[in-house]
């Protein structure tokens, strides 16, 4: 056995790994980005970001039924749009272990909601591990292939933002399985026409059945006695902050979740008249165990949104922990202030904003002052609708813009308090964003003679999680050169009528492309086209600076949000230390105030 200092993402992908997984699909989302990354690391497995979750997972059924171990990785909103296949995949079964790793993010660190995908495992009647630290993470993984493979169903393993990038050393063994199975015709169990499934459904019943005993003795289900009046039942992560909390209290630590192991529930009832349940998000545990007729104590107490911690945890059971047992709320009581600096929390706040020199910011700019009704995506963009910009409308999803813009402009179309409204409606979209999920919502704009133009915000990556390669991008995951989407092609290809592409640090041009598409009855797709400023940092460019003599501090520049421009009495001035040299500012000055350092200007 060797040992390292692992984040719960990195043992997920050296388990994958040991346990012989031979391929490996996902497209990125934190907070899971990191395990494909790492997984990439090793050459035998075949690797891919694919274009969205559900291609993904439809790459990772068919992989896992021609014999070949797989890992399936997504963020918790991915599996919204991988539900289709996950909820038929149980159905007909693996062949080959499959482990879907879906990432939940309590506190929405980088997330638009806080769904607990939980859930999913009891809709889709498969077995459900969540590992509270590396450790677990890296042998949860290995189990779950065995799982998978002895009662041919996929495996999800739920993780958390802090297991995902908390660190912990995990023990972990140097050799590799290696697992090739072969590939069976069997169109009854795998082709699910209505006949098949009927019949498909009560052998996964029963396969549920057998997944509770496994359960039961399962070594990831403990029971640790300690105190024989305070009987704590938590999984995953909050396992840590209730023995951090209450270190003195008896625990039922669950880690595999579905089935749950109600013999052992049970059991661990009987020390105690009444059991308090911690969990993050919804009342998942809690209500199951009501549900047994076990007095519990949880979201009437411990906050149902929210990431937990152990204050947190300490604050919201301790009296009542002491009211029912007469035993004080464990280890934990309110930090200790005396002597400490100043709290973190009196900090000034430093709110999210593009970066100087951002691609983006000449779009939003351009729409702000048309006064465009802005239907806008997930990504680094979405910042732009933060002051001074405002720039965006609505936001809910991966692809929703395209579609939402044309909801907008049919229901302008019928509004009498709305009229012309539609012809200023917008989305605006990544291009890997476009390519997850936009490209349906374009050719049904096409389709329905809606003239809303999209906009393409075509920066070269997947800036958001880290910089991935797409389709658009002609690079694999390993860097290996590909065919690279023309984006331009296959609007024109779907229909599109106008195709324009522009340089968004062109204001002008961006400008008048703008004003001649958005507006104009006819279908249009722009593509603002210039790479991620973050991705050149070694591009050679000269700062701007401010003649303070000149300027007036009119504010027209502040106006872009640029974190590189600052107020200073009577005149505007460059942070030169974070210009990129984008110029947008100098475009904008009437006064020809900014000018680049060294340039004529």
């Amino acid at each position: 056995m060797r040992r390292r200092l692992l984040s719960g993402n990195e043992a997920i992908a050296l388990g994958a790994y040991s346990a012989g997984v031979r391929v490996g699909t996902a497209y990125p989302g934190t907070p899971s980005t990191e395990i494909l990354e790492e997984l990439a690391r090793f050459p035998e497995p075949y690797v891919e970001w694919s274009p969205n979750e559900k291609v993904a997972l439809e790459v990772g059924m068919g992989a896992a039924l021609g014999g070949a171990r797989t890992l399936v990785c997504m963020k918790h909103v991915g599996l919204n749009v991988a539900a289709d296949p996950w909820m038929t995949l149980s159905y007909i079964g693996v062949n080959a272990g499959l482990v879907l790793v879906s990432a939940d993010d309590p506190g929405m660190h980088s997330s638009q909601n806080e769904q607990d995908n939980r859930y999913y495992a009891v809709m889709a009647k498969v077995p459900m591990l969540e590992p509270s630290d590396s450790q677990e993470a890296y042998e949860m993984v290995r189990a779950a292939f065995r799982l998978s493979e002895e009662h041919d169903v996929p495996v999800l393993l739920r993780t958390e933002t802090r297991v995902c990038h908390s660190r912990s050393m995990v023990e972990y063994r140097q050799e590799r399985e290696e697992v090739d199975l072969p590939y069976e015709k069997d169109y009854v169990k795998r082709v699910m026409v209505p006949g098949h499934a009927r019949l498909r459904h009560p052998v996964l019943i029963a396969k549920l059945e057998r997944l509770r005993e496994e359960a039961e003795r399962s070594p990831f289900n403990r029971a640790e006695m300690r105190s024989s009046r305070v009987g704590m039942v938590t999984s995953g992560v909050c396992y840590q902050y209730v023995r951090e909390a209450f270190p003195e209290a008896s625990v039922l630590k669950l880690g595999f979740t579905h089935p749950l192991p109600e013999k052992l529930i049970h059991e661990f009832a009987s020390h105690f008249h009444r059991l308090y349940v911690v969990e993050e998000l919804e009342p998942y545990l809690e209500e199951r165990i009501k549900a047994m007729g076990i007095d519990a104590v949880g979201k009437a107490r411990v906050p149902r949104t929210g990431e937990l911690d152990p204050d947190s945890v300490g604050r919201a059971l301790a009296d009542i922990v002491e009211m029912d047992t007469g035993v004080r709320g464990g280890g934990w009581s309110p930090p200790l202030q005396e002597g400490l600096p100043p709290i973190l929390n009196e900090l000034p706040a430093r709110p999210p904003v593009m970066c100087p020199g951002c691609p983006h910011r000449g779009v939003f700019h351009a729409l702000s002052r048309m006064k465009a009704v802005v239907s806008s995506d997930i990504g680094c963009y979405t910042l732009s609708v933060f002051s001074p910009i405002e720039g965006i409308d609505c936001q809910v999803c991966m692809g929703a813009s395209v579609g939402m813009a044309l909801g907008l402009e049919k229901a302008f179309l019928s509004s009498e308090a709305n009229r012309g409204k539609e012809k200023k409606v917008v989305a605006v979209l990544g291009d890997s964003t476009f390519i997850h999920g936009g490209i349906t919502g374009l050719i049904d704009i096409v389709y329905n003679r809606g003239f809303s133009t999209v906009i393409i915000l075509d920066n070269r990556t997947t800036a958001m999680t880290g910089f991935q390669p797409h389709p658009g991008t002609g690079r694999t995951i390993r860097g290996e050169e590909t065919f690279a989407l023309d984006l331009a092609e296959l609007g024109r290809a779907v229909g599109v009528e106008s195709v324009r592409v522009i340089d968004p640090w062109d204001l002008e041009e961006t400008g008048r492309v703008l004003e001649e598409e958005v507006g104009a009855e006819r279908s249009s797709l722009v593509i603002a086209r210039r790479g991620c400023v973050q991705r050149e940092r070694d591009r050679e460019y000269s700062p701007y600076r401010v003649d303070a003599e000149a300027c007036n501090d009119c504010g027209l520049c502040m106006r872009l949000g640029c974190p590189a421009l600052v107020k200073r009495e009577g005149s505007v001035a460059v942070d030169e230390t974070l210009c990129a040299g984008c110029s947008l500012c100098a475009q904008l000055c009437r006064r020809g105030a900014i000018a680049e350092v060294g340039g004529d200007g």
